[in-house]
């Protein structure tokens, strides 16, 4: 029995006064309406209406019931409607969560310019490196980079990006090229110890090898590793989007491309796939086509070392 058009039925027998009228207000026939109200009536267990031949009328239990039907039938009306002018215009509270430096440097401003033109949705933006419990923490969306582990989650994948090593042309013109990772044994490497760390993995004929590499700097941060590279101090491994800048300016050159590890996928993720307040669809679609053009793979013109 569907609950919702059994109180509609009810609520119609009480306003038009007869079951015949509320057929018709209903658009439906008066044999379906009785059955609908005796199902319902026996699902209850309580005569709603006092039935003669001439006349129907409440009963008290009907009374009390057909009182709360009008306030549940008015919610469910508010709620579509709420949604209704929600999809024409999004607005309420969003909380979107994305790793600190990429969310720095490609969610926030898509989130900025998301707000100018949505100006009645209201959005937290949580920069973590961690991976946050979307459901534990309140989260609408959240931005992934690599392999998903939380299957619970709808996830749409808006590009990759790239593992890779850089150097400065400076410090290559003062040193070998490295023709394989082996070579950088006995190569000064900037190490980033919230990354790759002294373990720089790397992938030959399919398969994946580590290689320990040393030198005289190490950061917890991204951007001193890069400012030091760039400064000519050694070989660094970076993620694509971290020094996607230096490399289309030259000021730092990609190496070992050949021996890079498969590309690492980036996804928007949220918990629900139906029933998404429009200010999340709305936005879900909005980063897809913000960030379509991540700098994961090199362009052919971005420099090379050879």
């Amino acid at each position: 029995m569907d609950k919702l058009k059994a109180m509609q039925a009810v609520v119609s027998i009480a306003d038009e006064g007869s079951l015949t009228a509320a057929a018709a207000a209903l658009g439906s026939s008066p044999p379906a309406v009785v059955r609908t109200l005796a199902a319902l009536e026996v699902h209850l267990g309580i005569r709603l209406f006092n039935r003669t031949t001439r006349r129907i009328s409440l009963t008290e239990e009907g009374r009390h019931y057909i009182e709360s039907c009008r306030q549940l039938l008015a919610a469910v009306k508010d709620a579509e409607s709420a949604l209704t002018l929600d999809a024409v215009e999004p607005g309420g509270q969003l909380t979107i969560t994305a790793p600190v430096l990429f969310g720095q440097m490609y969610v926030a401003p898509a989130v900025t310019r998301f707000v100018q033109k949505h100006d009645k949705v209201r959005v937290n933006l949580l920069l973590l490196d961690r991976v946050a419990n979307l459901l534990e923490e309140h989260i609408d969306v959240g931005i992934r980079i690599g392999p998903l582990e939380d299957s619970t989650l709808v996830a749409q994948p808006l590009g990759s990006v790239r593992r890779m090593v850089v150097a400065s042309p400076d410090y290559l013109g003062r040193h070998d090229v490295p023709q394989h990772p082996r070579d950088l044994l006995k190569a000064n490497c900037v190490r980033f110890s919230g990354g790759a760390g002294p373990w720089w993995t790397f992938h030959e004929s399919g398969k994946p090898f580590t290689v320990p590499v040393t030198g005289n700097l190490e950061f917890n941060h991204v951007a001193p590793a890069a400012e030091a590279c760039l400064a000519g101090l050694g070989f660094g491994m970076f993620i694509s989007y971290q020094v996607a800048h230096h490399i289309a300016q030259n000021r730092l050159q990609v190496v070992l491309e050949s021996f890079e590890p498969p590309p690492r996928p980036i996804h928007v993720v949220y918990p629900h796939a139906r029933l998404l307040p429009a200010r999340t669809r709305v936005f879900i679609e909005w980063i897809k086509q913000e960030l379509k053009d991540l700098p994961a793979m090199p362009p052919k013109d971005w420099p090379r070392a050879r």
